[in-house]
């Protein structure tokens, strides 16, 4: 007979967000490697590109979770962010300070979903593919961050005050960019489902100019691997 923590070993579950972007793919292929039943979480929040959320949906299924769902929030309508507003131009190069993608509350709004998802489904984790070295400088990306929403996890639901554990992963919070790609390849990660782009055009094809796919593109150039995404012409 199976032990109680064999059993709760064969059991595990995870909510991984899932935006359609390299860093979230690998981030749920390294769940699928930790042996999580995995449900796959993504948000209609009003972003400039829909692209991204039909890239969710192919990686999610190639991932084989066990569920995917898609949440309309619309917090584009309370504008700041030149990711929903195309008044604020997507700045193209390095900039200072916290820059006009940053998109207000964002990641504490898409967690606090995950995290109602996961107390719902008695699932032990949440992944999240935040980075704190090849990134844009969004405040809601860093350790202390992930910290801070650990003790309001701990603190502010059934489970933490029951003494269970919902634990918050971030696997690749201190991996460069070129180490994700690696790891992802590794895991068999097909990145050509991925978009990354912040504005991605009518046809598909990535602009190579915004922080995203400057980021994207240096990962992979140093990973020496090609790049499987399509860029305009124009970059």
């Amino acid at each position: 007979m199976e032990s109680n923590s064999l059993r709760n070993l064969k059991n595990k579950k995870a909510i991984v967000l899932v935006s359609g972007g390299l860093d979230s793919a690998t981030c749920l292929a390294i769940a699928k490697e930790e042996k999580n039943d995995c449900y796959a979480l993504s948000f209609n929040y009003g972003q400039r590109s829909i692209s991204e959320l039909e890239a969710a949906k192919r990686v999610a299924r190639a991932s084989q979770v066990i569920e995917h769902r898609t949440f309309d929030l619309n917090i584009g309508s309370l504008g700041g962010s030149a990711l929903t507003d195309v008044t604020i131009e997507i700045p193209q190069g390095k900039t200072q300070g916290v820059p006009a993608t940053y998109v207000p509350a964002r990641n504490t709004i898409f967690l606090s979903y995950a995290l109602a998802w996961a107390e719902v489904i008695a699932a032990n984790s949440i992944y999240i593919g935040v980075n704190a070295l090849d990134y844009s400088g969004y405040p809601d990306c860093r350790p202390e961050y992930i910290t801070a929403f650990q003790n309001l996890i701990d603190l502010a639901t059934k489970t933490g005050v029951e003494g269970g554990t919902i634990v918050l992963q971030t696997p690749l919070i201190q991996l460069s960019k070129a180490e994700i790609i690696q790891k992802g390849l590794k895991l068999g990660v097909n990145y050509g489902d991925t978009i990354s782009c912040y504005q991605v055009d009518e046809r598909g094809s990535a602009c190579g100019k915004c922080d995203s796919c400057r980021f994207r593109m240096q990962g992979f150039a140093a990973a020496g691997v090609q790049d499987p995404a399509h860029y305009a012409a124009s970059r």
